[in-house]
């Protein structure tokens, strides 16, 4: 039996597949976002401070799906790099609350139209409706209910 064949199921598995699209997509993104100094985690969190009222630090991580050790380095090097302000909250001194700057609002655009490119790029084999059709079904996979046995 050829070796091809040995692997087939595994090479056809759905875990296998979106293993490897995920890899090639993180390279991919690294590359496009390498210009602007940010990495995609980053720009998540640029892009969710961008919703126009200041948020606590836990509020961003809760969004992010990370913790509060995780979003504190996150913040701190955002803040380094003059994308971000950081104070406490007149309402409660234990919060930290992150807003934009200029220059990270102004980061954050030019970022996520290099991103928005980098993605048009990476789906550009599946043509335009296939892209669509792929987007369509990740979110209905995401947003429904996880099917079980």
């Amino acid at each position: 039996m050829p070796s091809e064949q040995l692997h087939a199921p595994l090479e056809s598995g759905l875990g296998h597949l979106l293993k490897h699209i995920q890899r090639r997509l993180v390279r991919a993104s690294a590359e496009a976002l390498a210009p602007f100094g940010i990495d995609g985690q980053e720009l998540a969190a640029l892009a969710v401070l961008a919703a126009g009222h200041p948020f606590s630090q836990v509020e961003v991580a809760g969004r992010l799906g990370v913790d509060r050790t995780t979003m504190a380095v996150l913040v701190d090097g955002l803040e380094d790099h003059g994308l971000v302000e950081r104070r406490r909250s007149a309402q409660d001194r234990r919060k930290n609350i992150v807003q934009l700057t200029a220059e990270g609002r102004a980061c954050l655009h030019r970022a996520e139209r290099a991103r928005h490119e980098m993605e048009r790029r990476f789906l550009a084999p599946l043509g335009e409706e296939g892209a669509s059709s792929l987007l369509r079904s990740l979110r209905a996979l995401v947003t429904d209910p996880p099917v079980t046995a």
